[in-house]
Order: C-alpha cells, then sequence, then structure tokens
C-alpha cells in the first residue's frame, strides 16, 4: 500500500503526522509483534513510529528550505516494513511551506547612474530580492517609494520570478537634482505579510546617453547535458548607437546571492565577443535548467549598460544505470513453500527522467519463481512453482534491470537463496530382498549380514535407523534368533542356530528415518543356516539296548550271498554330513560274512563249515563329514541246523540286481547335480544384484 500524509514545516517534535495503524487496516497491539519498522529513502530519520498509538510523529524539527531548497514540491519518502506476513509499505510526506522567512535583497544599497538626457521611459533593471519560502509565501510584489521622476515596473522572467526595474517617468536634469534616493521595498504573500527593504541610490549622469540593448532581452537556449567542455552555447547579440568608447561594449556576468557563482563554474562567458561556453560538466539530474544574467557595459563616461537574461535548460540523456536495492530477502525457504510465497522485496531506481527513468526487472525463466510488481519502483519475488531441495539445494538468482532510454542501460544483481529440507523422501534400501548365509552353531553376536539404505534428505531427515520386525511366521518371536545395530544395519544371532530345527528365517528389517512425520521402508533378508556334523548316525534296525549284542540264527548250510540282516540307520544332518558307510571291523581271524557298504545288507561271504561256532560281528555305521562321526552295532551270528529263515534266500553275489547294489548311487548323483545347479543360481542372482 501507498499512504501520503502532509504536515507544516514548523510542527514540533513528537507530533502527529498520521495515524499509521488506522490508515493501514491493522490493530495497534500487532504492530510490535509485527516489527514494525520505518526506512527513510534519503538516510536522515526525520520521523518515527509511536508503537503503543500505532502513530506517525515527527522526530525533528523539518525545515523545507533545507530539505527541498527552491523546489516547487518537498516529500520525504518512507518505507514501512512488517513482518510475519512480509509487508513493504511506502509513505510519502508532503512537507507544507509556512511563511518564516521575509524578502532580503542581495545588497542593502543599490547604486545606480542615469544619465541627465535619458528619455522617460527608460529603465534600471534592479536586483531580484530573494525569499526561500515558496507558493503564496514567495515574493509577491514590490513597492517604490513615491518619487516626481520615477516609478516602478515588475516583469516576470521565464522561470515565474518578478524581475523590478525602475522606470524614468520624467526627464532629468543633473543641475536640479543629482542623485535620488529611494526606497525599494519587496512584500511576500504570506499571512502576515513579510518584507524587506534595499536603499535605491540614482547618480545622474551627463554625455553618453545609449545604454547596450541586448536583442532579445530574454532567451531560451535547450542543450544536451554531458557535452564537451567548451562547447558554444550562444553567442549575445548587443548593439550600442554611441561611437567609439561609448559603443565599445564589455560582457560580465551578473550574480545574486541565492546562488552565488553556481552557474559562473559551469558557464564562461568571452567579455569582448560575448560567447557563452561550457567549462564544467552539466548534469540533468543535478539541475535541469540554469538562470544566466549578463550585464553588457559600454565603456563610455559615464558607462551605460544593458541586461540580457539566458534561460538554458538541459535535455536529459540516458547516462544513469538504473540502481538495485534489495530490501528484504527470506533466505533459507522451506521446499514446500507455496506458489506465492514472497521470498524478497526488491527496490529499483534510475537518476534520469521519463522513458530514461522507466525500469523494468526480469529474472531467468528457467527460474521456479517471478516477478510481481507491488507499486512504482517495488517489486515482490516470489515462488512461481514447486521447489525440490534434493534437486536445487539453493538458486543463484539474476535480477536484471533495463531502462527504456536509447541506448538501454542494465545493471544486474545476484543474490543466493538456500532451499530448506522437508522430510518428503522415504528411506530406501539398495535391495528389497536379501539373502545371507551363517553356519550353525555360530557363537551369539556373529555377524550375518550388512543391510543398507540411503535418503535424500538432509539433517535429521536423513538420519536412518534400522529395527526387525515381528513378521510372525516362527513360532518364536524373530527377534529370539537375531538383532540389528540401530545404527548401521548389521545383522547379529542372538544365540546358537540349530540346522536340523530352523533351515531358513526371514527376517523383515525396517529403516526409519528421523524426520517429522518419520518415513521408513522395509526389507526382507533370507538367512540361511548352513549344516555342520554335529550328529552321529543312529542304528534304526537291529534296535538294541547299549552295551548289548544282537544275536541272529541262520541256517548251517547257509550258501554264499545268502542275506543274514539289514543294518538301517539315519543321520539328522543333510548332504554329505548325511552320507553313510558302513563297514565290519577287523578281527584277528577272517570272517566269513560281509557287510554292503552303502546297503547295510550282511550276507554269507564263504560257505559254512559244519559244526561252525557262532560268530561275533561289529558293524560301524559312519558318515561323510568333517571330522567323521560314526556308531555300531555287534551282531552275533549262530549257524544252527534247523534254523527257519527270516529273509528269502538271495541270488549269488555277483548276480545281484543292479537296481538294488546302486540305489545309493543314484542317490549320491542326484544331491550332487541338485547342489551344483543351486550354486550355478546363487551365482547368477548375485551377479545381478551387484
Amino acid at each position: 500500500a501507498q499512504l501520503r500524509y502532509s504536515v507544516p514545516e514548523d510542527r514540533e517534535p513528537g507530533s502527529s503526522v498520521g495515524d499509521l495503524a488506522k490508515d493501514l487496516g491493522v490493530e495497534v497491539r500487532s504492530l510490535a509483534t509485527r516489527n514494525l519498522r520505518l526506512v527513510s529513502e534519503g538516510g536522515q530519520r526525520h520521523f518515527q513510529v509511536d508503537l503503543a498509538g500505532g502513530a506517525l510523529l515527527l522526530n525533528s524539527r523539518l525545515d523545507r528550505e533545507a530539505l527541498c531548497g527552491q523546489s516547487p514540491t518537498c516529500s520525504l519518502h518512507l518505507q514501512l516494513v512488517m513482518e510475519n506476513p512480509l509487508q513493504l509499505h511506502r509513505v510519502e510526506v508532503d512537507i507544507l511551506d509556512v511563511n518564516d522567512n521575509a524578502p532580503q535583497f542581495p545588497k542593502p544599497e543599490v547604486v545606480l547612474e542615469i544619465t541627465e538626457v535619458a528619455n522617460p521611459g527608460t529603465r534600471l533593471p534592479l536586483e531580484v530580492a530573494e525569499d526561500p519560502d515558496m507558493g503564496s509565501n514567495s515574493i509577491s510584489t514590490y513597492e517604490l517609494s513615491p518619487s516626481e521622476h520615477f516609478t516602478l515596473s515588475i516583469n516576470m522572467r521565464g522561470d515565474g520570478v518578478k524581475m523590478p526595474e525602475i522606470v524614468l517617468e520624467k526627464a532629468l536634469d543633473r543641475e536640479k537634482v543629482a542623485v535620488h534616493h529611494l526606497t525599494l521595498t519587496a512584500l511576500d504573500g504570506g499571512n502576515p505579510v513579510k518584507s524587506g527593504t534595499a536603499k535605491v541610490i540614482i547618480h545622474v549622469l551627463d554625455a553618453n546617453d545609449n545604454p547596450p540593448v541586448c536583442d532579445p532581452p530574454i532567451s531560451k537556449v535547450y542543450l544536451e547535458e554531458n557535452v564537451p567542455v567548451g562547447t558554444l552555447v550562444t553567442k549575445l547579440n548587443v548593439t550600442d548607437l554611441d561611437e567609439g568608447p561609448n559603443g565599445d561594449v564589455e560582457y560580465s556576468f551578473k550574480t545574486s546571492n541565492n546562488a552565488p557563482g553556481k552557474f559562473t563554474k559551469l558557464f564562461s562567458l568571452d567579455p569582448r565577443t560575448g560567447e557563452i561556453r561550457t567549462k564544467g560538466a552539466l548534469d540533468y539530474e543535478e539541475s535541469s535548467a540554469y538562470e544566466i544574467a549578463v550585464r553588457a557595459r559600454d565603456k563610455g563616461s559615464p558607462a551605460m549598460e544593458g541586461h540580457c537574461h539566458l534561460r538554458v535548460e538541459l535535455i536529459d540523456i540516458n547516462d544513469n544505470s538504473p540502481e538495485i536495492v534489495l530490501t528484504s530477502l527470506s533466505s533459507p525457504v522451506q521446499e514446500d513453500a507455496t506458489p506465492g510465497t514472497v521470498i524478497a522485496l526488491i527496490g529499483v531506481k534510475d537518476s534520469d527522467s521519463g522513458d530514461n527513468g522507466q525500469v523494468h526487472l526480469q529474472i531467468a525463466k528457467e527460474l521456479p519463481f517471478k516477478l510481481v510488481s507491488s507499486f512504482k519502483e517495488h517489486f515482490s519475488l516470489v515462488t512461481n512453482g514447486p521447489l525440490d531441495r534434493e534437486k536445487a539445494s539453493g538458486y543463484n538468482i539474476t535480477v536484471r534491470a533495463v531502462d527504456s532510454g536509447s541506448p538501454q542501460r542494465t545493471t544486474q544483481k545476484t543474490f543466493y537463496l538456500r532451499i530448506a529440507d522437508v522430510n518428503d523422501n522415504a528411506p530406501n534400501f539398495s535391495s528389497p530382498f536379501d539373502t545371507a548365509h551363517v553356519q550353525e552353531n555360530s557363537l551369539p553376536g556373529t555377524s550375518v549380514f550388512s543391510v543398507s539404505a540411503s535418503d535424500p534428505d538432509e539433517g535429521s531427515n536423513a538420519k536412518l535407523s534400522y529395527s526387525i520386525l515381528h513378521n510372525g511366521m516362527q513360532d518364536v518371536p524373530i527377534s529370539t534368533y537375531f538383532r540389528i545395530d540401530q545404527d548401521n544395519g548389521t545383522i547379529y544371532t542372538v544365540r546358537a542356530l540349530d540346522y536340523e530345527q530352523d533351515k531358513v528365517f526371514q527376517v523383515p528389517v525396517e529403516v526409519k528415518d528421523a524426520g517429522s512425520p518419520a518415513l521408513s521402508s522395509t526389507a526382507v533378508v533370507h538367512v540361511f543356516v548352513l549344516d555342520e556334523n554335529d550328529n552321529a548316525p543312529t542304528i534304526v534296525y537291529p534296535s538294541v539296548p547299549k552295551g548289548s549284542a544282537f544275536h541272529q540264527t541262520i541256517p548251517a548250510l547257509a550258501e554264499p550271498g545268502y542275506l543274514i540282516t539289514k543294518i538301517v540307520a539315519v543321520d539328522a544332518d543333510s548332504g554329505h554330513n548325511a552320507w553313510l558307510s558302513y563297514q565290519l571291523q577287523e578281527t584277528a581271524e577272517a570272517l566269513p560274512f560281509q557287510v554292503e557298504r552303502r546297503s547295510g545288507e550282511i550276507r554269507v561271504a564263504q560257505a559254512l563249515r559244519e559244526s561252525e561256532d557262532p560268530h561275533r560281528l561289529v558293524v560301524e555305521v559312519r558318515d561323510n563329514g568333517t571330522p567323521s562321526l560314526s556308531a555300531s552295532v555287534v551282531i552275533v551270528i549262530s549257524p544252527e541246523e534247523n534254523s527257519v529263515q527270516d529273509f528269502a534266500k538271495s541270488l549269488d553275489l555277483p548276480k545281484s540286481s543292479p537296481k538294488d547294489t546302486n540305489l545309493t548311487l543314484y542317490l549320491i548323483i542326484s544331491l550332487v547335480s541338485i547342489s551344483l545347479v543351486s550354486c550355478v543360481m546363487f551365482a547368477v542372482v548375485a551377479a545381478r544384484c551387484l
């Protein structure tokens, strides 16, 4: 918003200028919480804000003439900044002139000379009185004390200044009155009226009766600013009807105390030719026009003079680049900020005028921001699309200001805007499924596997912690078998594992970040328990108590190949740890029996002798593990004449069925093939995951 107030220059400090709270439409009690700040564009603090009452107060006494000089308008520009939300308001305070200055002449006494042969109507220019006040408080008119020979004439200059001149009303006679004493009074238009006076002394001279005449007496010249030094401005056209020294004219500047010597520093005057040239740099922004008064004086006795008035108006050129002012910047900004969120307040100004001072702001189109014009020369930078810190953690924003001059002048300002992270990304495992292997009977605390996850967020939003979930697939909670390091994701065993009890575990792992609200992901680790040879073979048949023997009778005339019995054993382990072989323990004497290594069948190896004594056999069953474990059974075989055969008499040993003798070999080949295929598959899966 933009507010406008006015205040007379003679107000005392502490006086109220306006009710900000009311005009802005905000509650008084919110001014302090919204951190209302007052910023003066000129750097001087002439005003202050009463946060308790919501009023704009004078901080010091104002002097319009000191602040604005002779400018017809006098305004002070302020900026009000409020936060939560961030707002910028412009306040313009007009300083009203009061009649606090009386007119004053450059000199208290003016001495003029006039020839006695001067014709009625001859004019004697007078110096203009100065009044710092403006408008109706400035000089309104002049008055001259009553005189028989002179009257007062007031002319209007090109810039509106009234110029007094004394006009000869009646012919002079130097022999009667050689000197005339008059009083010139300058009156302003204030209430009450103030005035200033100067004494005018007119000496009546004889002889040189034709003054120099400037044609035209008032002229105007247009000149571009920044022209080179020495550029010709104009050549005065002055004529004097006299001859000789009385017609020889010399030129000089006529100055006054309102700006003594100001234009003389910028312009030079040739006293012989009347040429006016530049001798300093002209700047339209410093002053757009100059009033030059020239005195043309002849060399007669007494000398006569004429006066030329020249107004030099400068033409503005585009010689000033725009200026960018970053009033406020909100950095960092949350990545979930909605479109239209105000990021920065930017002001721009250009000292040139017209099109040269019209400025446009631009930013790169690919940025997710745009410029919105708040009011004249003030812009807001707002978001124009979604922000994503994971794609861009910050932006170097270059604001480019371009004026409308020809050629155009540009200025750019770059500032960095940081994007603050919000927890908008869940952690992500490198693989949703993993496979691990652990040896059974490993000590508690053995490392099994390490899972890893990543989170593109930052700070606490990317701080990850791991935990094991209960999947309900095992009867006992999975946490009784495994634990996980919450910081690095390493899975450890809690107790020794038994392959014969559990061969595989599914361990669901959850990773969670520390954001608010927290986000999480899950993965499953399949833990395969590797078998160890920790179980000895168990003889199922024949089943005899420990320390006892199994008694078996056979016919006394049993032939070789006769099946006596079969040892049946099992091993709780798996794989090669469960591959069993059968053998007879060596004895001192050779036995007429043999044991099939793979099947455990005990057969007659050679014909028995008549009246053979019972034989004691120790059959050992051994697995294929490392180290190998074994079990044994004692069998006592007694040949008898009338023994009933428990088993059918088998074929001769060389002619036994290949299917019966090679069954175990086929099983071994099948297990080896399956193991090789499994290893190849695991290798392929691992390669694809890596």
